[in-house]
């Protein structure tokens, strides 16, 4: 079983279309969603997904960041491997039987879907494509992998690595950390291209410079540390 966790944050408009192409994956699944502190409308939307079948649905009372989350989340799990998925529609679900592929087929522990291996995505926010890139630099330097898309959502893997290593950073931070965590682990990490439709800040976009700024400190803390 495949367990699709959705840390959400304020996407009312999003939040039913993405669970509904998560529920039209024809896998065996659950959705785990951890709404973050929502206070657009998102919550009451959630409160109607509640207590369907496959779907648990935990509430944070404020805002704590994607990190804390996925940490609320990763204590719900049941199914095998682990799938990150954003609530805001950049991503696919349909793609999920090329991102578990890999770990299905015995070659990889864990799975990152790529932004920039050639698939199909929306032109735009050139800072924002630069500033992914500069920091996936900056991880392969100090963990030895060779990734083109540290930052990406689609962060794959097998659920037994959830003892193995736990999320401490509560906000954007979590995305270096899961990658450098990994990598001291030796995880077989294998890339797919995947597609992508970015929006921009007027639709709902949420991280941005100084959460670029943040994640240079969380690799250097991740990576220095002993364990």
């Amino acid at each position: 079983m495949v367990s699709v966790i959705i840390p959400v944050y304020n996407e009312v408009k999003t939040i039913k279309e993405i669970v509904a192409r998560v529920q039209s994956v024809d896998l065996d699944k659950e959705i785990i969603i951890v709404d973050d502190g929502s206070g657009d409308g998102t919550r009451e939307v959630l409160h109607d997904l509640k207590g369907r079948e496959g779907i648990t649905v935990l509430f944070h009372e404020r805002n704590q960041g994607k990190g804390a989350a996925l940490r609320t989340a990763f204590k719900q799990v049941k199914g095998d491997i682990v799938i990150i998925q954003d609530a805001d529609l950049e991503y696919d679900p349909h793609e999920y039987g090329k991102l578990i592929r890999p770990i299905l087929e015995g070659k990889a522990d864990a799975v990152y879907g790529s932004r920039f291996l050639g698939g199909p995505h929306r032109v735009l926010l050139f800072w924002h494509y630069l500033g992914n890139k500069i920091l996936t630099l900056f991880s392969n330097m100090l963990t030895n992998l060779n990734l083109t898309d540290m930052e990406t959502c689609y962060k794959v893997f097998k659920a037994s690595l959830l003892t193995e290593f736990s999320i401490e950073s509560n906000r954007f931070g979590v995305e270096p950390e899961i990658t450098t965590k990994l990598a001291k682990l030796r995880c077989r990490i294998y890339e797919v291209d995947i597609s992508y439709s970015g929006r921009d800040y007027t639709e709902g976009k949420k991280i941005n410079w100084k959460d670029g700024i943040a994640a240079f400190y969380w690799i250097l803390k991740y990576t220095l540390r002993s364990k």
